[in-house]
């Protein structure tokens, strides 16, 4: 597990983007984080880290916004309003080639037990307006790139 202080959203993408830069085809992200967090803040990161650019909006009302480049598409979902198993059927959530690309799930809580065991999970905690605390749980895979 990997502890990380922010003092700024600057500084959340900064760390979002070293962790873009390290993810390959077929990693799942699950954020866990309340409203405003910065979830859509660190996914703009990790966009700018695999090479996509900074161009991210929340998807919110998409349920699903697709950022793609040369070698990898990133899926961000948003999962706000799926309540079953059904629900997130519907959405296509499973049509999705998830194996060549990377995706991250806002509101992830609410899918928990259909992601995959390998699932990084990324959990931001608001301190104070500006202050973050990003933890990592990725079965210590990235923890040789935070020493």
């Amino acid at each position: 597990m990997i502890r990380i202080k922010t003092t700024s959203p600057e500084e959340t993408i900064r760390t979002a983007e070293k962790l873009g830069s390290l993810l390959k085809a077929g990693d799942m992200i699950a954020y866990k984080g309340g409203l405003g967090a910065g979830k859509t803040t660190f996914t703009r990161g990790i966009a700018v880290g695999m090479g996509l650019g900074d161009n991210v909006t929340s998807p919110t009302f998409a349920l699903v916004n697709e950022y793609h480049g040369d070698g990898m598409t990133l899926y961000h979902f948003d999962m706000y309003r799926i309540e079953n198993g059904d629900d997130l059927e519907s959405t296509g959530f499973y049509d999705y080639p998830f194996d060549e690309n990377v995706a991250v799930v806002e509101w992830s809580e609410n899918i928990e037990e259909f992601l995959p065991k390998n699932t990084i999970y990324i959990t931001i905690n608001t301190i104070s307006d500006m202050e973050r605390e990003i933890i990592i749980e990725d079965g210590g895979r990235f923890a040789d790139s935070w020493n």
